[in-house]
């Protein structure tokens, strides 16, 4: 059973790849995509919630109308249907996408427990 999904194989796969984004793993709602964009970032809000774990590189994400600094092992949530995307990042930059839930989200309270 492959359970792990190693990033120089991730990064292998989407090298080989035509697209700015590869699947490389799913197991029920759960998808894993390794995304490196190429200039700019032409993301549209998705159906499902997202979670971005950076691989590599800095840059500014803009949610709505909010905006954060980014650096490589940062966490990033998106709800579903919210607007985002990724600027002024790095050449190196690429990130683990994970798309989960139902279309629309999960309803609940988002609380980040370190404050």
């Amino acid at each position: 059973m492959e359970f792990r999904v190693a990033y120089n194989r991730a990064l292998q796969a989407l090298e080989r790849s035509t697209e700015e984004a590869v699947t490389l793993f799913e197991h029920g709602t759960l998808s894993l995509e390794l995304y490196r964009p190429v200039g700019d970032d032409r993301q549209t809000p998705h159906e499902r919630d997202e979670v971005y774990i950076v691989a590599s590189g800095t840059g500014t994400f803009q949610m709505e109308e909010a905006e954060v600094r980014f650096q490589a092992g940062d966490f990033l949530f998106v709800p579903a249907g919210a607007s985002h995307r990724f600027t002024e990042f790095t050449p190196d930059f690429s990130t683990w996408v994970l798309f989960y839930g139902p279309r629309e989200g999960e309803r609940g309270t988002l609380r980040n427990l370190l404050g």
